[in-house]
């Protein structure tokens, strides 16, 4: 038989919905009796049913390999997902270097062109900075 016990279980959820959709006089009572026992379930859905075990089997062996290919695919899907994230994250990542080492160039070339300029306008940052930490630190 297609149909583990470790399938049943992984999927019963699922599994059980289907068998209530195919044949809906199973109750909930009857599932979980037979939940986790492929041969049970089988028994079970004979009884009530009438259907014959091969066709059961047949259709418990469909339901559970579209359940396990449908888990594949949203499997796949995340990966493929994760894969384009982290190259986003590659793009945006070199983006952010390639601006910063132009940034850092620019400030190289103009403090080379502009010493004087340069050293006046660091002078002023810095004591603009120092009165407003020392403002801070006052009012504390």
């Amino acid at each position: 038989m297609q149909l583990s016990q470790q399938t049943l279980e992984g999927n019963w959820n699922e599994i059980k919905g289907k068998l209530h959709e195919r044949w809906g006089q199973l109750t909930n009572d009857d599932l979980q009796k037979a939940r986790g026992s492929v041969d049970q379930l089988v028994g079970l859905i004979q009884r009530k049913t009438g259907e014959a075990r091969e066709r059961i089997e047949q259709y418990l062996g469909e339901i559970t390999s579209s359940g396990a290919g449908g888990v594949s695919r949203v499997a796949e899907a995340v990966r493929g997902y994760a894969a384009s994230a982290v190259g986003s994250m590659d793009q945006a990542r070199s983006r952010a270097t390639d601006a910063m080492r132009g940034g850092y160039a620019q400030t190289e070339r103009m403090i080379q062109q502009r010493p004087i300029e340069s050293l006046a306008i660091g002078f002023g940052a810095g004591l603009i900075t120092g009165v407003i930490i020392g403002l801070m630190m006052r009012s504390e």
